[in-house]
């Protein structure tokens, strides 16, 4: 039978990316003792007081159709988040979605059209290249260097812009790496949008989990409201990824647009998770900073457990949950490193080349789990490494 050409443009090497983490998932469910660290799931439970709120929006009858757009109460909420970190924001800038995922490929599907180009840095979330790729626009790669930080230079997107560039995608803080773009970065990125009449789509998810630094919301830069789009959600700030609410903040134009899109993709988030979304906002739970400070505690336990280790080199993240390891010193490929060290020793992360060619040699740590156990996953990754080294030298002596 025949199947579109949609469903070759989707799938590939981002898709096939989870596969060891699906591997660790089947050898978990068989019994097995694994540490999981290769997926961005916060283990923390949603605070209570969200779940109660949702719990009594359906007792109250919130079962029937949503609000395509989203509630105005929430995008009311959401606005205001914005407007005290210096965005000039309303509810009319604003589509709530199944998730910031959802919302990227809506954001996808009414920017793009097949030839265009998207300026992308990369290592990069696995699933951008198929998103980009569903609209039959290309995903140009600007590599970011390991050796570097994975620190993001203006200089490279804008040697990388042709007449065919529609459009710059940035996340920051950044998955995998950690890193968060500076200011003076951000501002020569502006100034190439508006100077090339650009788009400039912004991933900002991980903004409430930043450790060291500050976070800088694309829409607030001078001139750049008309032309970029911010997608985010509660996911990973308030341990609601199973939840599916985030947002597109964007210009009124765009909203219309994605709105249409709505009504014929998902028709609206359910209501009585919008309610939840309010609470979450309005009434911003305590448990938020306990558990941005156990990310930050979980940070600084791996890298105090694999400090010593000569085998391995850790790229110290500045926001996030997440934490990029070089293990080139083992003279193997990051996807040999990752499946052996789930084989070896229960531990699951993802292989660098997962995000991009850029990030080979490295591997994608997540802070997922407890303190203890992560520093425990740390020294196993370590013990592997070293003898991964030590084999390599000795190989090397021999020839």
């Amino acid at each position: 039978m025949h199947y579109s050409r949609l469903t070759d443009r989707i799938a590939g090497e981002g898709a096939a990316a989870w596969d060891i983490h699906n591997r660790a998932l089947a050898r978990q469910a068989a019994g097995e003792e694994i540490t999981v660290l290769s997926v961005g799931d916060p283990d923390f439970d949603t605070p209570a007081p969200i779940i109660e709120s949702a719990v009594a929006s359906l007792r109250g009858g919130a079962t029937h159709y949503p609000n395509v757009q989203g509630k105005k109460s929430l995008r009311d909420a959401i606005a205001h988040r914005y407007r005290v970190n210096g965005v000039n924001a309303s509810p009319d800038n604003l589509i709530v979605m199944a998730g910031a995922q959802c919302g990227l490929y809506a954001t996808a599907q009414c920017l793009l059209d097949p030839g265009d180009e998207v300026i992308v840095p990369e290592p990069c979330y696995v699933t951008y290249e198929a998103v980009l790729q569903s609209t039959g626009a290309t995903m140009v790669r600007i590599p970011l260097s390991g050796d570097r930080g994975f620190r993001l230079d203006a200089a490279d997107i804008a040697a990388a812009i042709t007449p065919r560039t529609r459009a710059i995608m940035l996340n920051s803080p950044h998955n995998p790496t950690g890193q968060l773009i500076g200011a003076e970065q951000w501002d020569a990125v502006a100034a190439l949008c508006r100077r090339h009449d650009l788009w400039l789509v912004s991933d900002e998810v991980y903004a409430e989990l930043i450790f060291e630094g500050e976070h800088t919301c694309a829409a607030s830069l001078p001139g750049m409201a008309e032309r970029t789009v911010v997608i985010n959600s509660l996911s990973k700030s308030h341990a609601m990824t199973g939840w599916r609410l985030g947002w597109v903040l964007g210009p009124e134009a765009l909203i219309g647009h994605m709105s249409h899109l709505a009504l014929c993709m998902l028709y609206g988030c359910p209501e009585f998770i919008q309610d939840a979304a309010c609470s979450a906002l309005e009434q911003e739970p305590p448990e938020l900073d306990a558990m941005r400070n156990a990310y930050r505690a979980r940070r600084d336990a791996v890298c105090t457990a694999l400090g010593d280790c000569p085998a391995v080199d850790v790229i110290t993240p500045a926001a996030g949950m997440f934490l990029m390891v070089d293990v080139r010193a083992t003279g193997l490929s990051s996807q040999a490193f990752a499946d052996r060290l789930l084989d070896d020793e229960g531990v699951s992360v993802l292989s660098g080349e997962a995000f991009g060619p850029s990030a080979a040699g490295f591997v994608r740590l997540s802070l997922t789990v407890d303190e203890a156990r992560l520093t425990a996953a740390s020294q196993r990754l370590a013990q592997t490494a070293t003898a991964a080294r030590a084999e390599a030298a000795s190989l090397s002596t021999v020839q």
